[in-house]
């Protein structure tokens, strides 16, 4: 197939993705009781213009002490299924971009104020907080109090609440899921031994460490349709010594890919205050590609991609499949539109922006005779 690899098509189960661009998951911290609002709809709605291939709803908690804040969207109960219904009902109304959802906990992250207002975890005795939950009883900072350590009842009633959210997403017609295990949220915090130190079949060895996140995938994988894709958000290291790993994300990859992963998104960090990031352009890139190399299903690379041909280059070259778009896509909402313009590809747009199209593109727009003047 000619042309850029950045817009050639790719299909997930049985969703069909017109291009390689996929709208990361991006918290907004503008829920009410975990229902989404206005501000989703306006949120979401302008990305759905965008021309991409994939929309993320932000990480969505599957229980209220799974949300990193009071202001985080959630989907465990009829209230937030029916608030979340509304917002997709008029994104929906314009356009038809495949929609994703990303199931989280975050663990002992919990409990927090809002980004702009310090993002410091707030106590248990404030209004707006609550007890946080790990796999061991180690907080994420310090000079935090300590995470409750969850016993197994604890975990199989998150293990049902992912599933439980997986079927609400199923029944809203969400096209995919996305579980989240990653950047130091609780399936994060069970596969890193720096937060894992338990003693049970659960704690210890790589293969225990594995068994409650690939124990989430079973239940979501099963409550969701077959026909629908399960994908997971990973990773690919704590870049902290003696912390999770390219390797051994390598092994969690392969473990999912045989339970029937469709795809996995590589980014790294979160786990740790310690981590050393090395941040530039495509810095998580190479832990991509490492997964890659080792898996069959399709591989999201993440992370400073800005540029239209740093995008193509990787996936032209094999790093990963596809790449996903965050903070780039907030600054630059027609990132898409702009990259098939640099790299003489096409891009879906709505009908009311057709006469945008610029006169040295007159063949970016995928329609068939529409008016550019």
């Amino acid at each position: 197939m000619s042309g850029p690899k950045l817009f050639q098509p790719l299909t997930l189960g049985d969703v069909a993705l017109a291009n390689r661009i996929v709208i990361a998951p991006m918290c907004q911290y503008s829920a009410v009781d975990g229902c989404m609002t206005d501000w989703h709809t306006i949120h979401l709605g302008h990305l759905a213009l965008s021309g991409a291939a994939l929309l993320t709803i932000e990480a969505t908690a599957v229980e209220p002490a799974g949300r990193i804040s009071y202001a985080d969207v959630g989907l465990w109960d009829d209230a937030t299924e029916a608030a979340m219904a509304r917002v997709l009902e008029s994104v929906r109304r314009h356009s038809d971009m495949p929609i994703a959802i990303q199931l989280a906990h975050a663990g002992r992250k919990a409990s927090t104020d809002l980004p702009w207002k310090g993002e410091r975890q707030l106590p248990v005795d404030d209004a707006r907080g609550w007890e946080t939950l790990a796999p061991s009883a180690i907080p994420y900072d310090p000079k935090e109090r300590a995470p409750r350590a969850l016993d197994e009842a604890g975990m199989a009633r998150i293990r049902d609440r992912f599933a439980d959210a997986a079927r609400r997403a199923a029944r809203l017609g969400i096209d995919a899921v996305q579980i989240h295990a990653a950047h130091g949220y609780l399936l994060h915090e069970f596969l890193s031994p720096l937060s894992n130190t338990r003693d049970d079949d659960y704690g210890g060895s790589l293969e225990n460490r594995m068994r409650f996140p690939l124990e989430v995938f079973d239940a979501v994988r099963a409550a969701f349709p077959a026909e629908r894709p399960v994908t997971v958000r990973v990773s690919g290291s704590d870049w902290v010594d003696g912390g999770w790993d390219a390797e051994q994300t390598v092994a969690f990859a392969r473990a999912l890919e045989a339970r029937g992963c469709a795809a996995i998104h590589v980014s790294s960090g979160g786990l740790d205050p310690k981590q050393q990031i090395p941040v530039g352009p495509s810095y998580q890139v190479p832990l991509a590609r490492v997964v890659k190399q080792a898996v069959s299903m399709p591989v999201v690379a993440v992370g400073l991609i800005t540029e239209y041909e740093q995008a193509e280059a990787i996936v032209a070259t094999g790093d990963a499949d596809m790449i996903a778009l965050a903070r780039t896509i907030l600054y630059d909402p027609r990132w898409p539109w702009h990259a098939a313009a640099a790299l003489g590809a096409r891009v879906k747009a709505p009908d009311q922006y057709l006469r945008s199209q610029p006169r040295q593109h007159r063949h970016l727009f995928d329609v068939d005779g529409a008016a550019t003047d």
